[in-house]
């Protein structure tokens, strides 16, 4: 059997990164947390493009919302990232047109390789498409596609992609039924 042993761990996302990480929290500290949530989201949209994000003019992102790094944040028309929402993207994160990222989520884009010695990162996408909304205090892991229209129930993990048009909940998510829109 083998040990653990952290000595060796590596960050393999560099000094660079790091710097630019300190700067990109400095600037929103100072120049977005601050701003009362009904007015600034040209603002705010603006210092994430500035830092990398590809955020449509149309899509909102309060001020609470922690963004690890926004370069790696996608966000279509009338996207929301909502209350307190921690975006922990070391990978690509991207919420598609009308999709709801309900307050105090918490997306992991990152994780570590338990099966070696020094826990390397490993890191994988996730995805929020179209129309999908996550419900409040909802866990979403790296690697995850929630699918067209889907919606994730308050409070849930979600460990594996969940299917179109379908709701889940629980921990860990599990199909509860099929979401169909009346008018």
């Amino acid at each position: 059997m083998s040990r653990v042993d952290l000595s060796t761990y590596q960050n393999k996302l560099g000094r660079k990164n790091q710097l630019a990480r300190f700067f990109w929290n400095l600037v929103w500290a100072v120049f977005a947390r601050p701003l009362p949530r009904s007015i600034g989201n040209s603002w705010k949209l603006f210092l994430l493009r500035l830092f990398g994000a590809k955020v449509h003019s149309k899509a909102v992102v309060y001020s609470s919302v922690h963004v690890y790094m926004p370069w790696n944040l996608e966000m279509k028309a009338f996207s929301c990232l909502s209350p307190e929402v921690d975006c922990y993207n070391v990978d690509k994160i991207t919420i598609g047109a009308h999709a709801t990222v309900s307050q105090k989520t918490y997306l992991c884009a990152a994780s570590h390789d338990i099966s070696k010695p020094n826990h390397p990162l490993v890191t994988a996408p996730i995805t929020i498409q179209d129309q999908a909304w996550v419900g409040a205090s909802a866990y979403i892991g790296m690697g995850v596609t929630i699918g067209q229209g889907a919606v994730v129930g308050a409070t849930a993990s979600v460990y594996k992609d969940v299917a179109p048009w379908t709701v889940v909940g629980g921990n860990p998510a599990k199909f509860i039924k099929k979401r169909e829109i009346k008018d």
